[in-house]
């Protein structure tokens, strides 16, 4: 079931600010429903963070950013959270260091549910006196995205939590299945070249990344018409794909070798199976590969004679689409093959583009400009949202990042070509 961005649209002015406040903050809570509290405290490695870390750090930012501004009278629950709950906005304070949150017993899950609750009752008060100042609705949408950024990260997080128990765990056992795929041709269509705009287009909410809006010179070339899929990418295992250093980064052949990688993260051994949100399931060899790197997507294009496009060709692209995919309401948590041209949902694509801010870029006033300038180094750009991200999250124009090690996350591949 794909669905489309105007079905779940967070401008729409039948939704009141409570309302929309409400709805993101309970969609929050539903995605831990089969949890059991063990499942809470846990860190499987030093990228995720566990469960009750999020719940409560999306609700600091409330009663930080928002809360502590705008309302004298607030009952401040714990000032002890400013320093266990901050994530990396040190202009506000120090932090707990992010490896070790795992390490955290306290607080309870119990406490973080009566955390929520006590900052919810606030916000919905405050919400109902200030809605319809500017600056006031805009910084409680930037709090709303950042949580459904946050309800991604539960679910790739609770995922690899769950991939290291030797029972499989399901995050839901009602989790349904994708549907039987067939995989449609791999095509290589023209894309539009000379100089063209990319960034967000009009005055709608958007991230300081995603501007200004600004032009980029395009050259001749093709963009392949959907993922890279699991059985192509086994094509290349079965090729010596992982022992062949002609393919590699220096720095990828580096990391597969130390890491001992030779096949995506969640497949096993035998490469028949793969780990799911859903328990352990038979690999669907039409779906498309995901929890790849950016080192074996770049391996994989140059094994197949292509490369990865930048993220202007894939933007360009994108904006000829509506927004249609597999993300997080259609409920299967997982990639499923596409049936024609698709560039949303399903995994993030890897582009061959470093992320840096567009030329003149400017955060966002004050502490809330650390959420995306000062990660420009070092990481890559991808694009088009998972099949675990908010559909009202996508936009075209939407970028994210990774380092080019990660793979923890529904990380994909599309290729690209020079020339038409």
């Amino acid at each position: 079931m794909a669905i489309s961005q105007s079905a779940a649209q967070s401008g729409d002015p039948r939704v009141s600010l409570v309302e929309r406040y409400q709805q993101v903050r309970a969609a929050t809570l539903s995605l831990c429903e089969h949890l059991e509290p063990e499942d809470y405290v846990v860190q499987s490695m030093r990228d995720t963070s566990p469960t009750k870390w999020h719940l409560a750090h999306i609700t600091w930012f409330f009663e930080r950013f928002v809360l502590r501004e705008y309302t004298k009278t607030y009952d401040w629950f714990n000032e002890d959270f400013d320093y266990v709950l901050n994530s990396y906005f040190y202009t506000v304070g120090g932090m707990y260091a992010r490896p070790d949150r795992g390490l955290l017993t306290r607080p309870t899950v119990k406490e973080v549910v009566a955390y929520r609750k006590h900052v919810d009752n606030a916000m919905l008060d405050l919400i109902a006196e200030k809605n319809g100042d500017k600056d006031f609705d805009f910084l409680i949408e930037v709090g709303l995205t950042h949580e459904q950024q946050h309800q991604e990260l539960i679910l790739t997080d609770i995922k690899h939590v769950f991939s290291v128990n030797p029972t499989w765990p399901t995050v839901n056992p009602a989790l349904s299945p994708p549907p039987a795929s067939q995989a449609s041709p791999y095509e290589f269509r023209n894309g539009p070249s000379g100089i063209h705009e990319i960034g967000h287009q009009d005055s709608s909410y958007c991230w300081d990344n995603e501007l200004p809006r600004h032009p980029e010179l395009i050259s001749e070339h093709q963009i392949g018409s959907r993922l890279v899929n699991n059985g192509e990418y086994l094509e290349f295992i079965r090729d010596a794909g992982y022992s062949n250093p002609k393919f590699w980064h220096s720095d990828g052949w580096a990391t597969i070798n130390r890491e001992g990688w030779n096949r995506p993260l969640y497949w096993t051994k035998e490469l028949d199976a793969e780990f799911t949100l859903g328990g352990q399931r038979e690999l669907d060899l039409n779906s498309p590969v995901t929890h790849v790197s950016y080192y074996e997507a770049f391996a994989y294009a140059k094994w197949a004679g292509a490369r990865l496009p930048t993220e202007a060709e894939w933007e360009l692209a994108a904006n000829e689409e509506e927004v249609v995919g597999n993300f997080r309401e259609s409920k299967y948590w997982h990639p499923i093959a596409a049936t024609g041209s698709q560039l949303f949902g399903d995994a993030w694509e890897w582009t061959s583009s470093a992320y840096l801010p567009y030329p003149g870029f400017v955060p966002l006033p004050g502490a809330l400009g650390e959420s995306n300038g000062k990660f420009m180094s070092g990481q890559m750009t991808v694009r088009g949202g998972s099949c675990v991200t908010a559909t009202e999250h996508m936009r075209a124009s939407v970028r994210s990042f990774f380092y080019p090690h990660q793979r923890w996350q529904f990380l994909g591949i599309r290729l690209a070509k020079d020339g038409s």
